[in-house]
């Protein structure tokens, strides 16, 4: 499973590269566009939709909401200045609200799954509310100061990538090596306390060497950090989130595309979490 998890990484990390710097922002936002329609699809049968009509509705419905907001307001218009353009802005604050919300969920599970696990639409309001504020945040991250250079939000997006992979990598090997404190058993058995710090320190060193390497001005120091740290725990529980879901459909994996990955979603569910969070943060912390 190690070894197909790397192989795996190994070629999805020059693609993910090339995505963020190589392409123009709106191609950008084209694959991220067709990342978000595969993850809803990988949605559907968690939220209890098997028949293939029913999934393809479901993701035809995440497809016309994204087109929408492309469509309405053009990626290269997101920023007007240091301002978020409403429209986004409070998609951002919906999902950072969705995201307190299933947080409350996780910590409350297996008693609060009798609030949404016996309605579909229910889910379904879930699946919007992780997919649209998500891309709505890759979307806003990636064109940050884009007139003025290009590059500037492929870096902060890579900076965001680099949190939820080291909270990731550093969790794996902290658990493999010393877990023994079940972190929510009820809804991850293989996660613990003790790789829930190893990927928080793990992320808090990579926070530091990007503190040390931009020089990062003293007066947004705690900003920064607070930033950096928030996304990370955020990012954890949009992991859970996920689990907690696939756990009540009956759904090990969201679906078979990576291999030693799972899906789309079972690679993307941290980000769903931690660029609405991130987006925010930096909105009223670090601008």
């Amino acid at each position: 499973m190690l070894k197909q998890r790397l192989i795996t990484a190994l070629i999805l990390l020059p693609l993910a590269l090339y995505c963020v710097f190589g392409l123009a922002l709106e191609w950008f936002a084209a694959v991220i566009t067709v990342v978000m329609l595969g993850a809803a699809w990988e949605w559907s049968p968690i939220m209890g939709l098997r028949r293939t009509r029913s999934r393809a509705l479901y993701t035809l419905s995440v497809a016309a909401i994204l087109v929408t907001m492309q469509w309405f307001l053009p990626v290269d218009q997101i920023w007007q200045g240091k301002e978020l353009h409403p429209l986004y802005f409070w998609i951002l604050v919906a999902g950072g609200i969705w995201w307190a919300v299933a947080t409350l969920l996780v910590l409350n599970y297996p008693s609060s799954r009798r609030l949404w696990s016996r309605t579909r639409s229910i889910a379904g309001v879930f699946g919007y509310l992780t997919l649209i504020p998500a891309a709505a945040g890759f979307f806003a991250v990636r064109s940050l100061d884009y007139n003025s250079d290009p590059l500037f939000g492929g870096f902060v997006l890579l900076f965001i990538l680099l949190l939820v992979w080291a909270a990731d990598v550093g969790a794996y090997f902290a658990g493999v090596r010393y877990g023994r404190n079940k972190l929510m058993p009820a809804v991850s058995p293989g996660k613990t306390m003790e790789g829930l710090c190893g990927g928080m320190a793990l992320a808090f060193v990579v926070m530091m060497v990007v503190a040390q390497w931009i020089r990062v001005p003293a007066e947004l120091y705690s900003g920064f950090y607070f930033t950096g740290l928030l996304t990370v725990v955020v990012s954890v529980f949009g992991d859970l989130t996920e689990s907690m879901f696939k756990r009540c459909a009956g759904v090990k994996d969201s679906g078979a595309l990576l291999p030693g990955h799972g899906g789309l979603l079972d690679r993307i569910d941290s980000l769903t979490a931690a660029l609405p969070v991130f987006t925010l943060a930096y909105l009223w912390l670090l601008l």
